[in-house]
């Protein structure tokens, strides 16, 4: 088996339920209002999840604004910074075409009344309890067992599926599909009519008509909007009436010309921004993948048309590229062009970067999406505003409105990659699992570990943590023996570990451990620093 192999399989193994357990354990990121009983598509990130989540926001802002990469001619790309409002004018939306368009389909279970995106319900049904049960009894393409069909029914189905027609109405269903099953001799017509089963809305198994909580029948789809609304002002009327922002894209459009006319920038340029949007998703899921609190990194390159397409593919690399430099293995990312029949009406190509999640491997599901938005938003908003958008090339004495590449990541979900692709479990360790961050992307850089509490040890090892902490997010931990202040180490992700002994009391020499590879030797403490900086930076 090669090294590539087998590094896939290792990832294959990863469970989501195991890295979820770990991050509430370590305190990466907690359930919000916990206490409360929790509310569903909201998160909060803990001292260990906060580092980590601000690691990858700066840098990004350093790789994207402060040092920006040289563009596809060689010349080095200008890119600004901003910070807008969450709530805007209203207007704002109307003019965007999220207040009439930015919708789901959405459909409800007659039995137990949830409601689910409709694109979501046929996944969400494979990943069922009930539907993994009842799989086992009948496998696609095969005769069932009407007995084991019925023992399922009246024993695990009355609690993982009330709302299936097979628990529903069992008897009449078992004779049904015993009639079909004595029409025929081919397993695969007995499959294709497995509609009894669900009820008359269903087709197919599995279908779009199927509940995936309890199994029940769905209605029709209807169309929800997923912006959250709420008022500005002591009135709450339609007069007032606000959103909370479901993307930060529309506040860099509005800051166009304000940026042109305060900084030194010219068209090509970009203006980036990191900040909170909200999205009122009907079903939040898996982790922090789908919230409905999030936050975006995003950048708009404004660029003439005559360069866009350039640019785009400049783009969709370079996002690429990015990722694979925090540590991400090449085979667990790739990119997705999208078909004709999924761009949105104004966009001329889109390409999403993905990632092979736990929950979706050994497929992927979006990490970022590289979009050429055109020049729709800038026209949108002069159109409503009745503003002058238009950028004016005094060298080629043109004006035009700017066309647009769209960088646009989630930064909630680049820490849920960064999670699901540093979880590497370890039978040998005590921990049985470390966190395989980049040293840029650890939490924890470095921990300070005196071997005993006392004989003058534990006063060493605090100067010494004294000295980093200005400079690296370190830790200094006396307390238990030195194997579970490792395997803690291990599992909050921190690359090395400095440990003070006796020998370090006659001769000023230190062991340092390695989390990877779990080597160690010895450096004279005065070294410790410069060290760090050496493999860290």
């Amino acid at each position: 088996m090669t090294d590539a192999s087998t590094a896939t399989e290792t990832k294959m193994t990863k469970s989501m339920e195991d890295i979820v357990a770990l991050c509430k354990r370590r305190g990466f990121i907690f359930p919000a209002s916990e206490i409360y009983g929790g509310i569903n598509g909201f998160w909060d990130f803990g001292p260990l999840g906060i580092e980590l989540k601000n690691n990858l926001r700066d840098a990004w802002w350093h790789d994207m604004v402060r040092c920006p990469p040289a563009g596809p001619d060689g010349e080095m790309l200008s890119i600004v910074g901003l910070d807008s409002s969450i709530i805007q004018n209203p207007k704002v939306w109307e003019a965007s075409g999220h207040v009439g368009g930015f919708n789901d389909p959405m459909q409800t279970c007659r039995q137990c009344k949830k409601l689910f995106r409709a694109d979501h319900v046929e996944e969400m049904v494979l990943e069922s309890e009930w539907y993994q049960e009842l799989s086992q009894i009948w496998p696609p393409k095969k005769i069932p067992s009407l007995d084991g069909l019925r023992h399922w029914a009246r024993k695990n189905g009355k609690k993982s599926a009330p709302g299936l027609a097979l628990v529903r109405d069992t008897n009449n269903v078992l004779q049904e599909l015993e009639k079909i099953i004595k029409s025929t001799d081919d397993p695969g017509d007995v499959w294709a009519s497995s509609n009894v089963l669900f009820g008359a809305d269903c087709q197919i198994w599995p279908q779009d008509g199927v509940c995936p909580n309890c199994g029940g029948d769905l209605t029709e789809q209807r169309d929800f909007n997923l912006m959250f609304e709420t008022h500005a002002g002591a009135v709450r009327d339609d007069a007032n009436k606000v959103y909370l922002r479901p993307e930060t894209a529309q506040g860099i459009f509005l800051n166009f010309k304000n940026v042109l006319d305060t900084s030194r920038v010219k068209v090509p340029f970009g203006i980036a921004q990191i900040g909170k949007a909200f999205r009122n998703e009907v079903t939040p899921r898996n982790y922090i993948f789908r919230s409905r609190e999030f936050e975006q990194m995003e950048m708009e390159f404004f660029c003439h048309e005559s360069e866009a397409k350039k640019l785009y593919e400049f783009w969709v690399q370079t996002r690429l590229d990015w990722w694979k430099s925090l540590g991400i293995s090449s085979e667990n990312l790739q990119r997705r062009d999208h078909d004709a029949d999924e761009l949105s009406h104004y966009s001329t190509a889109c390409a999403d970067i993905e990632y092979r999640y736990p929950f979706t491997a050994p497929g992927f599901g979006e990490l970022e999406g590289i979009a050429h938005r055109g020049n729709y938003d800038l026209t949108q908003h002069q159109e409503h505003s009745g503003a002058k958008l238009a950028y004016f090339d005094q060298e080629k004495n043109e004006r035009y409105l700017p066309h647009v590449i769209e960088p646009a990541a989630g930064l909630s979900r680049g820490v849920l990659v960064l999670l699901c692709e540093a979880y590497t479990p370890d039978p040998d360790r005590p921990s049985k699992v470390y966190m395989k961050f980049h040293p840029r992307m650890a939490p924890i850089k470095a921990a300070i570990f005196p071997l005993v509490a006392k004989e003058g040890m534990p006063e060493v090892a605090q100067k010494l943590y004294q000295e980093l902490r200005t400079k690296y997010a370190v830790q200094l931990d006396i307390k238990q023996n030195i194997g579970k202040r490792y395997a803690r180490m291990d599992e909050a992700g921190t690359p090395y570990c400095f440990t003070i002994d006796g020998q370090t009391l006659e001769d000023d020499t230190v062991t340092v451990r390695e989390r990877d590879t779990l080597s160690q030797e010895r450096i004279n403490i005065s070294q410790v620093a410069t060290y760090l900086a050496e493999q860290i930076g």
